[in-house]
């Protein structure tokens, strides 16, 4: 089954990307359980996803450590580590628990400040893309800021650069125009016009009649595509964005959707999947 068809034309999904919302929706709170490969395969078929395509994600997963395989006579199952299972409860909280728009800001920030050696390009790298992906923005090359009070000693512990990097958290002087350094640190356009996409895609398909579809598929692609966008969204404060601001719209949108299929997709999944209980490794 191919269902690619039944869905708005939208952004690429990695199949990794749909793997992890199945696993997040409909393994994840269900207990430590292993899904069987071939109910892999169906379910992810119907948000247009190849059986090849499932077939090379499970082993990349397994490889970069995040399923596990477990053996149950002649067939192959598999099932979350512990590292997936702490990214998709992260995931969780993001989707469920966060708005889309901050209308909560205290008025703080948190900045990054690091030097690092000039040959140490990879964990400059590395570092940078830490931080975009947490919703830190570039103040200057070497000052990164975010809205709010961020605990990121975890994350330059784990890269192992605390020696070569400083955090505070601060508030702004009244001198400084914050409406201004946010236009000048963040893609302001790209994020929104990310929001508006979304918003008027899937605004226009639920019109079109098409919402009658099949609710597991549209569920996984629906949930996919949209933490993919709040990813990429540092939050920033309501009261410093402009008016018309699109994410509050595609909000309401995706909550929508989401919980018009949520009983629907959780019943097809049921169905579909054989489980097994999954052993310690």
């Amino acid at each position: 089954m191919d269902s690619r068809t039944d869905f708005p034309e939208g952004p690429q999904l990695r199949p990794q990307s749909l793997m992890f919302a199945f696993f997040g929706g409909h393994v994840l709170e269900e207990g430590p359980l292993c899904v069987y490969s071939g109910s892999v395969i169906e379910v992810l078929a119907r948000a247009g996803v190849g059986e090849q395509a499932v077939r090379s994600t499970l082993t990349r997963m397994v490889n970069r450590g995040l399923l596990q395989r477990q053996r149950e006579g002649r067939r192959m199952y598999f099932g979350l580590t512990p590292q997936a299972t702490e990214i998709l409860w992260n995931g969780k909280k993001r989707l469920w628990d966060t708005g889309a728009v901050n209308d909560d800001w205290d008025g703080t920030w948190t900045l990054l400040g690091f030097s690092l050696p000039e040959s140490w390009q990879r964990q400059r790298h590395d570092l940078r893309s830490r931080l975009a992906w947490s919703g830190f923005g570039p103040l200057y090359s070497g000052l990164w800021i975010a809205p709010g009070d961020f605990d990121v000693s975890a994350l330059v512990s784990e890269l192992g650069l605390a020696a070569h990097v400083k955090i505070f958290h601060a508030t702004a002087d009244d001198a400084t125009d914050i409406g201004l350094m946010i236009r000048d640190t963040w893609d302001l356009d790209g994020v929104g016009a990310r929001y508006a996409d979304f918003d008027k895609r899937w605004t226009d398909w639920l019109g079109s009649g098409s919402g009658s579809g099949d609710p597991l598929g549209t569920r996984l692609r629906l949930t996919s595509e949209w933490l993919q966008i709040i990813r990429t969204d540092p939050r920033l404060p309501a009261r410093h964005l402009p008016a018309a601001w699109p994410a509050r719209s595609a909000h309401d949108t995706f909550h929508r959707i989401a919980e018009q299929t949520e009983a629907p997709a959780c019943r097809m999944a049921a169905r579909l999947m054989e489980t097994t209980p999954l052993r310690p490794s």
